[in-house]
């Protein structure tokens, strides 16, 4: 059964989230048993933009720390770094999909995973760079 790309994004941010506990390990190897052990799809998407947020990771990181005043990467939440890290790469690598629409999605995965006050930290530096990338009346 195919999935939505909603349900994709979440397996990714998951993946994401999970590699932040594995730092050791090989990402193919993360990839590989999460796929098979929580039976993710392993589609184009889920496999582009997991692997993509890490071949991008430092550039990525760089706008999250233009953004974040008075908070390095590294202090922000997992939950809320792994939902920032999946959005940027959406707007910079996979064009698309509207930035908007990769905005709500990050939304609504802080929703159901972060912490109700992490919702307008995430939304804050993720419109930032979206008027950053796009200007104020694009995507």
């Amino acid at each position: 059964m195919a999935i939505n790309r909603t349900q994709a994004r979440e397996a990714v941010f998951q993946l994401l989230f999970e590699t932040e506990f594995k730092s050791a390990e090989a990402r193919e190897d993360i990839f590989a048993l999460s796929c098979e052990n929580r039976e993710i799809e392993a589609n184009d998407y889920i496999k582009n933009a997991y692997f993509g947020v890490y071949e991008h990771q430092e550039e990525i990181d760089a706008l999250i720390g233009k953004y974040a005043r008075g908070w390095k990467t590294a202090r922000i939440s997992r939950v809320s770094r792994s939902i920032l890290r999946l959005s940027i790469y959406e707007m910079l690598y996979m064009r698309d999909i509207p930035a908007s629409v990769s905005i709500n999605e990050a939304i609504e995965l802080c929703k159901k995973f972060d912490e109700e006050s992490a919702r307008a930290f995430v939304n804050g530096i993720l419109n930032s760079i979206k008027e950053e990338l796009f200007g104020a009346n694009n995507a």
